[in-house]
């Protein structure tokens, strides 16, 4: 454990002076520093943490609440024999996925209060996007590496941290569910990082958006065979307004959640409505007609970063190797209608004008 990662705890979940003990009640004592130089993000490296969550399991995945919040104890484990605890509290989030999964996405509540760290107090939810059913983790590392991919492109998309995590139920049985799971960035942390301001209108079209960013999504999300999106209601992305941006009045596009996506290809993913496709693995363009022209200058970046894509995919060590090969084959028949000169008209026959 590098001595900046606990750093980033230590901001991140404002842990003061205090000993605690871990998940097998092992004592042990943690001195915990609670000044600092300077802001360490949670989501500025990719080592994976150790996190325990003690609640009521087998309440959460009867009611799968969404309104009201459940008390938790959120554990960071530092070493074998420390760990720092945190009271919190958390209900489900999402929507096809709560209704679908038996153990749906979760949002953790911190007290504002708690948050000493300045990039955090405007800060008390985070997205934790957990397994939907036991035995699915590598959906779940499918849709963490899209996130990733997504970074190589551009600042204005959600950073992500995976995690290791223990489910710990304080019900009589003390089940315990050991699984994989990754926190989201928080959109006011995102906004900060690229000096822009979420927009909470719902009356947004392609106009409205900074044309080199709106193509750059949408041609992303045919690249992941994505559909699960639209303007019209920010349904699965975020939009921003750019301060001392070159296109005044113009904001910036930022999508998330990826699970029905082709290059996820979830057993329980289906295509959007009305695009008369037979499955997720199929491509439809919901982008914006541009010239030739324009549509090769906004493919340049996917061609240039063919290579790290694939680096990204294949240096996952979570991920088996035939999960990696389904994402390296649907990205190749992307790639193989690009280097053909194929992808633009193909674009342009689905484009909306």
């Amino acid at each position: 454990m590098k001595r900046s990662d606990l750093y980033q705890l230590i901001v991140f979940f404002s842990l003061s002076l205090q000993s605690y003990s871990q998940v097998d009640n092992t004592d042990s004592t943690f001195a915990a520093i609670d000044t600092l130089n300077q802001d360490i993000g949670l989501f500025s490296s990719d080592e994976i943490l150790n996190l325990s969550l003690r609640f009521d399991l087998t309440e959460y995945m009867r009611k799968k609440p969404k309104e009201e919040y459940m008390k938790a104890i959120l554990t960071y484990h530092i070493s074998e024999k420390d760990s720092l605890n945190k009271e919190i509290k958390l209900r489900s989030r999402g929507i096809s996925r709560n209704n679908i999964c038996s153990f749906p996405p979760i949002s953790l509540n911190f007290k504002k209060s708690d948050m000493k760290s300045p990039e955090m107090k405007k800060v008390d939810k985070v997205k934790l996007v957990t397994h939907c059913k036991s035995g699915n983790e590598e959906y779940l590392f499918k849709e963490y590496l899209i996130y990733k991919l997504y970074n190589v492109l551009t600042d204005f998309s959600f950073n992500v941290r995976l995690v290791k995590i223990d489910y710990i139920s304080t019900a009589k049985n003390q089940k315990i569910i050991r699984s994989y799971a990754f926190l989201i960035e928080p959109l006011n942390i995102l906004a900060d990082r690229t000096k822009a301001v979420p927009v909470e209108s719902l009356a947004i079209s392609g106009k409205n958006i900074i044309s080199e960013m709106l193509d750059r999504m949408t041609i992303f999300n045919y690249m992941i065979g994505n559909t699960d999106w639209s303007l019209a209601g920010q349904h699965n992305l975020k939009v921003l307004s750019v301060i001392d941006s070159d296109n005044p009045g113009l904001g910036a596009v930022v999508p998330y959640d990826f699970d029905y996506a082709g290059l996820v290809n979830a057993h329980y993913a289906v295509p959007t409505e009305g695009l008369g496709l037979e499955n997720v693995r199929q491509r439809r363009f919901l982008g914006y007609c541009r010239s030739d022209e324009q549509y090769v200058k906004a493919l340049i970046e996917f061609s240039e970063n063919k290579a790290e894509f694939y680096r990204i995919i294949n240096d996952f060590t979570y991920l088996n190797d035939k999960d990696k090969k389904y994402m390296i084959a649907y990205l190749d028949e992307f790639y193989k209608m690009l280097e053909k000169d194929f992808l633009i008209p193909a674009l342009l026959r689905e484009c909306k004008d």
